[in-house]
Formats: structure tokens, sequence, C-alpha cells
């Protein structure tokens, strides 16, 4: 096996996020899906625009908001994903390059434009996700670069873009590549309502030993695996992938790897701000420690900093010096 020339790739939405503080009475009368995501076409992201508040807009998208948490934890990433050739487009090129994330996906012409999720906080810090995928879900097996899938030491990729059929085709294709060069596979499940349609395809990647680390929160655990209990869900898959992370938002996480369980609490902060992005850095600060080989709980550590991190401000991505501040925090 060659020596891998990046630490993580990832294919995800190429997206932008449009954020905006609300009162909890506007997603009464959105009567929007409260903490959650909800997939939206065109028209109806149109409408909730014009009906949020003053709004800031930030490069997102559940993968590359791990991956920008990973470039400034100083590893080396890649990635892969479909913008549309239009202003949003070219927003999101920069915001990634200037991240130290190589991205090279060909922008793709005509409609429809590039996808953006419309974000309404609630004084508690609470997010409700609303998702146009726009030119995302139309990310061709054609678009990859195999030799750069088979260069990374980990794929990484994320439940939302399961989806469509033609990005979930080229992640299965993503795949067969990256396994074929030896190299593992890292799947977040992004959401409980994804589950609910794919359920069947992600429970038998875990049953066939595609999935060598499993990311996923204590909801979408109870729905992949039936079970409401927390700790009867972790028995019935973790002896299936290789490692498991299992986050459970103020209560902490736990990992199973190899029969290894160890467990963390969430940092203390002071003030939630906004919980966008609180899942993806805790992916970064996870994957940040595994590819370095730290230990299970020093990974998980790495990532309840990282959350914790996100948290305490608007937007998906960090804003401090993250290696300052694992190095304070771990010593």
């Amino acid at each position: 096996m060659t020596e891998p020339r990046y630490d993580v790739i990832a294919i995800g939405n190429a997206v932008v996020d449009v954020i905006a503080s609300c009162k909890e009475e506007l997603i009464e009368e959105l009567q929007l899906n409260r903490g959650g995501m909800t997939l939206i076409d065109e028209a109806k992201a149109d409408e909730l625009y014009s009906a949020m508040p003053p709004a800031r807009e930030l490069s997102g998208g559940s993968a590359a908001n791990t991956l920008a948490g990973l470039s400034t934890l100083g590893l080396q990433c890649a990635f892969i994903g479909q913008v549309a050739d239009d202003q949003l487009g070219k927003v999101f090129r920069h915001d990634m390059r200037a991240t130290g994330i190589d991205f090279d996906t060909p922008a793709r012409e005509g409609e429809p434009a590039t996808g953006r999720v419309l974000i309404f906080v609630t004084p508690d810090g609470e997010r409700t996700m609303n998702t146009f995928l726009g030119a995302g879900q139309f990310l061709p097996a054609e678009a990859l670069d195999e030799d750069l899938i088979a260069q990374a030491a980990i794929l990484y990729l994320e439940g939302y873009l399961w989806d469509p059929e033609e990005p979930r085709k080229a992640m299965r294709r993503a795949i067969e590549v990256a396994r074929k060069a030896g190299r593992k596979i890292a799947f977040t499940a992004s959401e409980s309502f994804v589950i609910d349609r794919h359920g069947d395809d992600f429970r038998s990647m875990i049953e066939d030993g595609v999935i060598d680390i499993l990311f996923v929160n204590e909801s979408e655990l109870a729905t992949l695996t039936g079970e409401d209990d927390f700790e009867t869900g972790v028995a019935a898959i973790a002896g299936k992938v290789p490692v498991l992370v299992a986050t459970r938002s103020e209560r902490g996480a736990i990992a199973i790897a190899n029969g290894e369980r160890a467990e963390v609490a969430a940092e203390p902060i002071d003030r939630v701000v906004d919980t966008t992005g609180a899942g993806d850095q805790f992916a970064a600060g996870f994957l940040s420690g595994f590819a370095r080989g730290a230990a299970l709980e020093v990974c998980l550590k790495r990532g309840a900093i990282a959350a914790a991190e996100v948290i305490v401000h608007y937007g998906p991505r960090p804003e401090t010096d993250m290696q300052k501040l694992m190095a304070d925090k771990l010593g």
C-alpha cells in the first residue's frame, strides 16, 4: 500500500449556510421542523429566505464542515462535491481552498443553483435547518477523481448526500475505489430521516463490513437499530463496525473500537449560541486524533473540544486556533 497523500477525503453536499437568529414564534408560524433538517425545493427556499430576519452567509455542508475542522487541526484534506457555475458556487470553492482544502470538482453548468441551507436559530441555540440541495444532488460518478480517493487514508461520506440517486451512485463507486486501495471508510448517518429512507442500505453496509468508522448521534442510533434504549442500541451495532462513535449532546459521547470502550463528558461552556455544526466538528476532532493513532479516549476528548468551540459562536466552522486550543486543553 502506498503512503497516502491525504489524511481524509470527503464526499458531501456543497452548500452555503444562511443563518439567522429568530424567535420561537417564527418557527411555529412557518411550521418548521424545530431542531431537525428538512429537504426543500428552490421555491420553498426563496419563500423561507424572504421570511428570515437579517442573516449571515457561510459556506457549509456537513462533510465540508468536518474537513474545515480537520484542516485547521493540521490534517491534509480534499473534498469532492458539486456546485453550480454561479456566485454561491464561487463563494463555496473560495472558502474551501482558503481553509487549505483541495477542491477541484468542476462546476455544473445551468440549473439548479448551488445548494443552500436556511438555518433558523432560536434563543436556546437550537438550529432548524431547511436544505435546498441544488446542484449538489447531481454529483455524477464521472466527476470523481479516483486517483485522489485512492490517495487518502480515510474516505469520509456524508449520509445527507445518500438521498439523491446520482451522488449515491458516486459514493458507492468511491467506496469501491477506497477499499481496493486499502483505505478506511468513515460514514456519518447525518439525520434520522435519512435512515428512515435508506436504513436498509446502511444496515447492509454495516453487516457487509463496508464501514470502518460509523458516526451517529443518540437519535440516529435508535432509528438505525430500532432500539430506544441507548445501551441496547450500542450493543446491537458495536460488534459490527470496527469503530462506533455515538454522541449524546450535553451527555457527552462514547466510542467502541475493537471491543475497547471509552466515554467522555461534554466540555463545559458558558452559553450555547448555535448548535449548527456541532456533530460535524465532533467528527473532525475525533478523526484528527484517530488519523494520528491517538488513544480512543483522546480522540473522543478532541471531538468534545471541537464541538464545544463551534457551539459558542454562529456558524458551523471553527473560529479560533484549533491546534492551540487542543494543546491548551489536552496539555
